[in-house]
């Protein structure tokens, strides 16, 4: 009598800042935390700077998002758990059809043909999946922040390491969801996306920043950019 096999699943894997979402979950979470004064007002000096230096062209966004990263784990310190819910809450409510059409549709399609979506994000996860699950994804990957005995956080982050690392955790997730990358396609934006997107058959570049987008060209990979409401792909010879 022969053995049954068990059908392995394709995944679909994504980044979502700024490759479904168009913005980041983080910086949208610390706003409505300023807005529901849970944090100070006078905290947004702290990444204020950073934010316009990039909006001039003068700065670039890692240093503004590391900036909010910053203000984020200064604050979260003795936050209720159940707070810091309410506030996703709102984030996901106010700003869940900010999205790509390119991704949305792209997701769509993949979900009809019974792929599995997997979200790896340096988001905090509790936002990360309230976004996520509205969207349609399986799974999701985000920064796990530690709390106490009384619900409220400690302001450490838990297995930070592994987050470090998407690569790592697209392999994790294949083992253990019963998935393969057979017919894998991947998503993403930056250069930290790089390590999963060298697993997957189609790794997608969308609206890369200039450093993914040459190693892209290099790997002879896709390129799509979704500017306004047209998308379209660029070909080996675009220049930057």
């Amino acid at each position: 009598m022969k053995e049954s096999t068990k059908t392995l699943r394709k995944v679909a894997i994504f980044d979502i800042d700024g490759t479904i979402f168009r913005s980041s979950l983080l910086i949208e979470l610390v706003e409505v935390l300023i807005e529901m004064e849970l944090f100070p007002v006078s905290v947004r000096t702290q990444y204020q700077k950073e934010k316009v230096k990039w909006l001039d062209r003068q700065g670039d966004y890692e240093a503004y998002i590391m900036a909010v990263v910053k203000v984020f784990m200064e604050n979260i310190k003795g936050l209720p758990y159940r707070d810091f819910m309410s506030a996703s809450e709102f984030v996901v409510e106010r700003y869940r059809h900010r999205t790509y059409l390119f991704t949305e549709n792209l997701i769509k399609n993949l979900k009809k043909e019974g792929y599995y979506l997997l979200a790896i994000s340096k988001s905090p996860k509790g936002t990360l999946d309230l976004f996520c699950n509205d969207v349609g994804f399986d799974k999701t990957y985000g920064m796990l922040y530690e709390t106490g005995a009384t619900e409220c956080f400690t302001g450490q982050v838990i297995d930070e390491h592994l987050i470090q690392n998407k690569a790592n955790i697209v392999r994790r997730a294949v083992e253990k969801e019963g998935l393969t990358l057979e017919g894998s396609v991947g998503v993403g934006d930056t250069e930290g996306d790089i390590s999963f997107l060298e697993l997957v058959e189609r790794p997608i570049c969308f609206n890369p920043n200039l450093k993914l987008y040459k190693y892209a060209k290099r790997m002879g990979w896709e390129t799509v950019v979704e500017r306004k409401d047209v998308i379209y792909k660029l070909n080996k010879e675009t220049i930057i």
